[in-house]
């Protein structure tokens, strides 16, 4: 079966090796991983910039592996996390951008084409995260106030 918007057909990628063992240079215990973790997050990063800067700075490869959670569950725990998901704030972004886009460049066929598609990867990210409750029931997202969700 093809992938949904690229006529592309498989997905390839490399796979994390499974080492059940600790990394020899792994000084931090799973206490301490959240406690970095949460003050990350009070400087206003994502989960994703999170993740990297565990990686680079503190030399922590895998949060889940240590601690049995994810980066943003332990968010959740602590009351960090935002109201609206990391991935869809980055979508609304895009679409913000393309809709900018396209006002100044009107016969730009390819944007509006992604502008259609990156709404409707929202539309369908807002059903999913209504329907696992992480986003309240009555949420809607309407383009003009896209600019105001994101901020």
């Amino acid at each position: 079966m093809a992938r949904m918007y690229s006529r592309k057909r498989g997905k390839s990628g490399s796979v994390k090796p499974s080492n059940e063992k600790s990394e020899p240079w792994m000084a931090y215990s799973s206490q301490e991983i959240e406690q970095l973790i949460v003050k990350i997050a009070k400087l206003e990063k994502t989960a994703s910039q999170i993740g990297i800067e565990l990686r680079d700075r503190y030399g922590i490869p895998n949060v889940r592996k240590y601690t049995n959670k994810r980066i943003t569950k332990i968010l959740d725990q602590h009351k960090l996390s935002h109201e609206i998901p990391d991935d869809l704030s980055f979508l609304i972004k895009k679409q913000i951008n393309l809709t900018k886009h396209i006002e100044q460049n009107k016969r730009d066929k390819t944007a509006k084409r992604g502008l259609i598609i990156t709404e409707s990867k929202i539309r369908r990210l807002v059903k999913y995260y209504r329907g696992v409750g992480r986003l309240p029931q009555n949420w809607r997202f309407v383009k003009e106030q896209a600019e105001l969700l994101v901020g």
